[in-house]
């Protein structure tokens, strides 16, 4: 299954970033802890250039811990910057917040040796759809500015939002990049709804979670849903799946549509736990 996604808003989307760099100092680039490598817009990365890049990683309450600590290790020995965090609670702001003041204060300093004023930090908020970053800016500004959307592509148009004295933000439309090469990166994007839904099959996404809790998560398909054997094929261990929640149709078939659609939406609202996909 290849998946393109890459709607005509798109297009409009990279130029408005494009043409809003100049404007800013830094940028924040955010990612789904669950799987930043496979949500990093490469793209988006050439196109900031020189600009110092701060990558948070949000959702991290959905996101195993360990493999999230291994995540930024391995972006930190790529020299990138890294901050874990969680929108929703607040959690790990304090150390963007750091970030932005730690990244800011050489250009800073050039201002004031050069006798000028100190103005504020001009951050851009970037990243694909549906990691949050409307979220992310509300919390960091302590109060809902921007428009949030559980469909990717909500956000429309840039916004300068003041989040302190010395912090002025811009939330940008989530942007994607034109092609996804790989099939598995292209399951991790739509189990993480960063691509429309319009762009897969649920019934695919669903084997390959399926796949994805049989060699990382066992305990969740034998407690979660009571099976006593994950032996056989991940669409059989669907079936069971479906049969033990009593999703059945006319004849005693498994419905399995509405089991495909029950263990996506249970995987991203967290209820199977925290799971890391790359």
């Amino acid at each position: 299954m290849v998946i393109n996604w890459y709607p005509g808003h798109m297009v409009k989307a990279r130029r408005e970033i494009q043409n809003s760099l100049k404007l800013v100092d830094i940028v924040i680039i955010l990612l789904d802890a669950r799987a930043p490598f496979s949500c990093r817009n490469r793209d988006l990365e050439r196109m900031v250039g020189q600009k110092p890049l701060i990558m948070v990683l949000n959702k991290m309450d959905l996101a195993d811990a360990g493999c999230t600590e291994r995540y930024i290790e391995e972006l930190a020995r790529e020299g990138l910057q890294a901050v874990a965090v969680d929108a929703i609670t607040g959690k790990g702001m304090s150390q963007v917040l750091k970030a932005i003041g730690q990244t800011y204060k050489p250009l800073a300093d050039k201002m004031l040796a050069k006798g000028r004023r100190v103005r504020p930090a001009r951050v851009m908020v970037a990243g694909v759809p549906n990691v949050g970053k409307s979220t992310f800016l509300n919390c960091l500004v302590g109060k809902k500015v921007a428009k949030t959307g559980a469909k990717p592509g909500v956000t429309r148009g840039k916004q300068w939002v003041r989040v302190r004295e010395d912090i002025e933000l811009m939330d940008t439309p989530g942007l994607m990049w034109p092609k996804i090469e790989s099939e598995e990166q292209g399951l991790k994007l739509a189990l993480l709804e960063v691509i429309g839904e319009n762009a897969y099959h649920e019934d695919q996404v669903a084997l390959y979670l399926v796949k994805i809790l049989r060699e990382k998560r066992p305990e969740v398909l034998k407690e979660k849903f009571r099976l006593a054997d994950i032996e056989g094929t991940d669409e059989e261990i669907l079936q069971a799946v479906g049969r033990k929640r009593g999703y059945l149709i006319k004849g005693g078939e498994v419905d399995f549509y509405k089991t495909c659609h029950m263990l996506l939406h249970d995987f991203r609202k967290g209820s199977l736990g925290r799971i890391s996909l790359d």
